[in-house]
Protein backbone atom coordinates (compact mmCIF):
# COMPACT_ATOMS: atom_id res chain seq x y z
CA UNK A 1 0.00 0.00 0.00
CA UNK A 2 1.15 3.55 -0.74
CA UNK A 3 0.46 6.70 1.35
CA UNK A 4 -0.89 8.80 -1.48
CA UNK A 5 -3.46 11.21 -0.07
CA UNK A 6 -6.34 12.16 -2.38
CA UNK A 7 -8.75 14.66 -0.83
CA UNK A 8 -11.11 14.39 -3.80
CA UNK A 9 -11.57 10.67 -3.36
CA UNK A 10 -11.90 11.14 0.40
CA UNK A 11 -14.73 13.63 -0.11
CA UNK A 12 -16.48 11.32 -2.58
CA UNK A 13 -16.11 8.40 -0.18
CA UNK A 14 -17.53 10.37 2.74
CA UNK A 15 -20.51 11.57 0.68
CA UNK A 16 -21.24 8.07 -0.63
CA UNK A 17 -21.09 6.45 2.81
CA UNK A 18 -23.23 9.25 4.27
CA UNK A 19 -25.88 8.72 1.57
CA UNK A 20 -25.69 4.97 2.20
CA UNK A 21 -26.33 5.54 5.93
CA UNK A 22 -29.26 7.92 5.31
CA UNK A 23 -30.91 5.48 2.90
CA UNK A 24 -30.35 2.64 5.38
CA UNK A 25 -32.08 4.59 8.17
CA UNK A 26 -35.04 5.45 5.89
CA UNK A 27 -35.23 1.84 4.72
CA UNK A 28 -35.78 0.67 8.30
CA UNK A 29 -38.45 3.26 9.05
CA UNK A 30 -42.18 2.34 8.73
CA UNK A 31 -42.68 4.36 5.54
CA UNK A 32 -43.75 1.49 3.26
CA UNK A 33 -47.48 1.05 3.97
CA UNK A 34 -46.74 1.07 7.69
CA UNK A 35 -43.83 -1.37 7.37
CA UNK A 36 -40.11 -0.89 7.07
CA UNK A 37 -38.52 -1.74 3.75
CA UNK A 38 -37.24 -5.14 4.84
CA UNK A 39 -40.60 -6.32 6.14
CA UNK A 40 -42.43 -4.89 3.13
CA UNK A 41 -40.22 -6.70 0.63
CA UNK A 42 -40.28 -9.88 2.72
CA UNK A 43 -44.08 -9.89 2.65
CA UNK A 44 -44.09 -9.06 -1.05
CA UNK A 45 -41.84 -11.94 -2.04
CA UNK A 46 -43.65 -14.33 0.31
CA UNK A 47 -46.99 -13.43 -1.29
CA UNK A 48 -45.55 -13.91 -4.79
CA UNK A 49 -43.97 -17.26 -3.91
CA UNK A 50 -47.25 -18.40 -2.30
CA UNK A 51 -49.07 -17.79 -5.57
CA UNK A 52 -46.79 -20.31 -7.29
CA UNK A 53 -46.68 -22.96 -4.56
CA UNK A 54 -50.22 -24.34 -4.70
CA UNK A 55 -49.92 -28.11 -5.24
CA UNK A 56 -53.00 -29.24 -3.30
CA UNK A 57 -55.38 -29.84 -6.26
CA UNK A 58 -52.86 -32.19 -7.93
CA UNK A 59 -52.13 -33.96 -4.65
CA UNK A 60 -55.88 -34.42 -4.05
CA UNK A 61 -56.18 -36.22 -7.38
CA UNK A 62 -53.25 -38.48 -6.51
CA UNK A 63 -54.69 -39.15 -3.03
CA UNK A 64 -57.80 -40.72 -4.61
CA UNK A 65 -55.59 -43.61 -5.76
CA UNK A 66 -55.24 -44.70 -2.13
CA UNK A 67 -58.98 -44.86 -1.40
CA UNK A 68 -59.72 -48.25 0.12
CA UNK A 69 -56.11 -48.87 1.16
CA UNK A 70 -56.19 -50.22 4.71
CA UNK A 71 -54.19 -48.31 7.30
CA UNK A 72 -53.06 -50.10 10.48
CA UNK A 73 -50.22 -48.30 12.26
CA UNK A 74 -49.01 -47.22 15.67
CA UNK A 75 -47.56 -43.72 15.61
CA UNK A 76 -45.15 -42.19 18.11
CA UNK A 77 -46.17 -38.52 18.40
CA UNK A 78 -43.56 -37.60 20.98
CA UNK A 79 -45.89 -36.44 23.77
CA UNK A 80 -49.34 -37.08 25.19
CA UNK A 81 -50.84 -33.78 24.03
CA UNK A 82 -49.77 -34.28 20.42
CA UNK A 83 -51.19 -37.81 20.44
CA UNK A 84 -54.54 -36.53 21.73
CA UNK A 85 -54.69 -33.82 19.05
CA UNK A 86 -53.68 -36.29 16.33
CA UNK A 87 -56.51 -38.58 17.47
CA UNK A 88 -58.95 -35.77 16.62
CA UNK A 89 -57.40 -35.41 13.18
CA UNK A 90 -57.61 -39.09 12.31
CA UNK A 91 -61.12 -39.35 13.75
CA UNK A 92 -62.09 -36.48 11.44
CA UNK A 93 -60.83 -38.61 8.57
CA UNK A 94 -63.14 -41.47 9.59
CA UNK A 95 -60.38 -43.54 11.20
CA UNK A 96 -60.30 -45.16 14.62
CA UNK A 97 -57.59 -43.51 16.71
CA UNK A 98 -56.74 -44.70 20.21
CA UNK A 99 -54.10 -42.67 22.07
CA UNK A 100 -51.89 -44.41 24.63
CA UNK A 101 -49.58 -41.84 26.17
CA UNK A 102 -47.41 -40.41 23.42
CA UNK A 103 -48.42 -43.17 21.00
CA UNK A 104 -51.48 -43.45 18.80
CA UNK A 105 -52.92 -46.60 17.28
CA UNK A 106 -54.69 -45.77 14.01
CA UNK A 107 -56.97 -47.95 11.92
CA UNK A 108 -58.77 -46.68 8.85
CA UNK A 109 -58.72 -45.82 5.15
CA UNK A 110 -55.41 -44.30 4.05
CA UNK A 111 -57.01 -42.47 1.13
CA UNK A 112 -59.49 -40.76 3.45
CA UNK A 113 -56.65 -39.70 5.75
CA UNK A 114 -54.81 -38.13 2.82
CA UNK A 115 -57.98 -36.42 1.62
CA UNK A 116 -58.85 -35.05 5.06
CA UNK A 117 -55.39 -33.62 5.68
CA UNK A 118 -55.36 -32.07 2.21
CA UNK A 119 -58.74 -30.43 2.88
CA UNK A 120 -57.37 -28.97 6.12
CA UNK A 121 -54.24 -27.79 4.33
CA UNK A 122 -56.33 -26.20 1.60
CA UNK A 123 -58.40 -24.29 4.15
CA UNK A 124 -55.24 -23.00 5.81
CA UNK A 125 -53.69 -22.08 2.46
CA UNK A 126 -56.71 -19.84 1.86
CA UNK A 127 -56.36 -18.40 5.39
CA UNK A 128 -59.56 -20.07 6.58
CA UNK A 129 -58.33 -21.23 9.94
CA UNK A 130 -61.82 -20.90 11.38
CA UNK A 131 -62.79 -24.04 9.47
CA UNK A 132 -60.21 -26.09 11.37
CA UNK A 133 -61.21 -24.53 14.68
CA UNK A 134 -64.85 -25.47 14.03
CA UNK A 135 -63.90 -28.99 12.99
CA UNK A 136 -61.55 -29.71 15.89
CA UNK A 137 -63.31 -28.50 19.03
CA UNK A 138 -62.17 -24.89 18.76
CA UNK A 139 -58.48 -25.69 18.86
CA UNK A 140 -55.87 -23.37 17.36
CA UNK A 141 -55.76 -24.02 13.59
CA UNK A 142 -52.01 -23.62 13.24
CA UNK A 143 -51.45 -26.03 16.12
CA UNK A 144 -53.73 -28.58 14.48
CA UNK A 145 -51.98 -28.24 11.13
CA UNK A 146 -48.64 -28.61 12.89
CA UNK A 147 -50.04 -31.77 14.48
CA UNK A 148 -50.82 -33.06 10.97
CA UNK A 149 -47.16 -32.38 10.10
CA UNK A 150 -45.98 -34.31 13.18
CA UNK A 151 -48.41 -37.15 12.48
CA UNK A 152 -47.22 -37.44 8.87
CA UNK A 153 -43.62 -37.60 10.01
CA UNK A 154 -44.51 -40.54 12.23
CA UNK A 155 -46.77 -42.06 9.57
CA UNK A 156 -44.04 -42.05 6.94
CA UNK A 157 -41.72 -43.92 9.31
CA UNK A 158 -44.42 -46.44 10.20
CA UNK A 159 -45.28 -47.14 6.56
CA UNK A 160 -41.61 -47.60 5.70
CA UNK A 161 -41.32 -50.13 8.53
CA UNK A 162 -44.24 -51.99 6.91
CA UNK A 163 -42.35 -51.79 3.59
CA UNK A 164 -45.23 -49.80 2.08
CA UNK A 165 -42.68 -47.57 0.40
CA UNK A 166 -45.01 -46.03 -2.20
CA UNK A 167 -47.51 -44.99 0.46
CA UNK A 168 -44.73 -43.67 2.67
CA UNK A 169 -43.30 -41.59 -0.16
CA UNK A 170 -46.69 -40.03 -0.90
CA UNK A 171 -47.18 -39.31 2.81
CA UNK A 172 -43.88 -37.43 2.78
CA UNK A 173 -44.97 -35.50 -0.30
CA UNK A 174 -48.26 -34.45 1.31
CA UNK A 175 -46.37 -33.42 4.44
CA UNK A 176 -43.95 -31.19 2.52
CA UNK A 177 -46.03 -29.81 -0.35
CA UNK A 178 -49.39 -29.40 1.39
CA UNK A 179 -49.22 -29.42 5.19
CA UNK A 180 -45.86 -27.68 5.66
CA UNK A 181 -46.45 -25.28 2.77
CA UNK A 182 -49.87 -24.22 4.08
CA UNK A 183 -48.50 -23.82 7.61
CA UNK A 184 -45.67 -21.56 6.45
CA UNK A 185 -47.90 -19.42 4.21
CA UNK A 186 -50.84 -19.12 6.58
CA UNK A 187 -51.96 -15.48 6.90
CA UNK A 188 -50.24 -14.38 3.68
CA UNK A 189 -52.32 -13.22 0.73
CA UNK A 190 -51.07 -14.72 -2.57
CA UNK A 191 -50.18 -12.36 -5.41
CA UNK A 192 -49.12 -12.80 -9.01
CA UNK A 193 -45.71 -11.48 -9.95
CA UNK A 194 -47.39 -9.94 -13.00
CA UNK A 195 -49.28 -7.58 -10.69
CA UNK A 196 -46.13 -6.43 -8.90
CA UNK A 197 -43.48 -6.78 -11.61
CA UNK A 198 -42.40 -3.13 -11.46
CA UNK A 199 -41.78 -3.23 -7.71
CA UNK A 200 -39.89 -6.52 -8.09
CA UNK A 201 -37.64 -5.11 -10.83
CA UNK A 202 -37.01 -1.88 -8.91
CA UNK A 203 -36.22 -3.77 -5.69
CA UNK A 204 -33.68 -5.96 -7.48
CA UNK A 205 -32.06 -2.94 -9.14
CA UNK A 206 -31.97 -1.16 -5.80
CA UNK A 207 -30.23 -4.13 -4.19
CA UNK A 208 -27.53 -4.25 -6.88
CA UNK A 209 -26.94 -0.48 -7.00
CA UNK A 210 -27.02 -0.09 -3.22
CA UNK A 211 -24.44 -2.86 -2.74
CA UNK A 212 -22.12 -1.38 -5.37
CA UNK A 213 -22.61 2.09 -3.90
CA UNK A 214 -21.45 0.87 -0.50
CA UNK A 215 -18.46 -0.95 -1.98
CA UNK A 216 -17.25 2.04 -3.96
CA UNK A 217 -17.84 4.37 -1.00
CA UNK A 218 -15.59 2.29 1.23
CA UNK A 219 -12.99 2.01 -1.53
CA UNK A 220 -12.87 5.81 -2.00
CA UNK A 221 -12.58 6.31 1.76
CA UNK A 222 -9.51 4.08 1.93
CA UNK A 223 -7.90 5.57 -1.17
CA UNK A 224 -8.67 9.10 0.03
CA UNK A 225 -6.89 8.51 3.33
CA UNK A 226 -3.81 7.24 1.54
CA UNK A 227 -4.34 3.51 1.44
CA UNK A 228 -4.32 1.85 -1.94
CA UNK A 229 -4.12 -1.81 -2.74
CA UNK A 230 -1.27 -2.49 -5.13
CA UNK A 231 -0.45 -5.56 -7.19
Amino acid sequence: MSAKNNKGKLAIGMIMTAVFAVVLVIFFMPVFNGHNGLNYLDQLYNSISKGSAYYIPELSQDAAKYNGAKLEVTLDLGDKGAAARAALLFAGAGATAAPDGAKLKVSGDLGKVFTSSLADSDAMFHNQGDKLSARYQGKDPKLMLYTWWTAYKALEKALNRQEAFGQAKFAGTVQAKAVEMSYNYYGIEPQSIGDKWLIVVLSLLFYVIYTLWYGYGVMYLFEGTGYQLEH
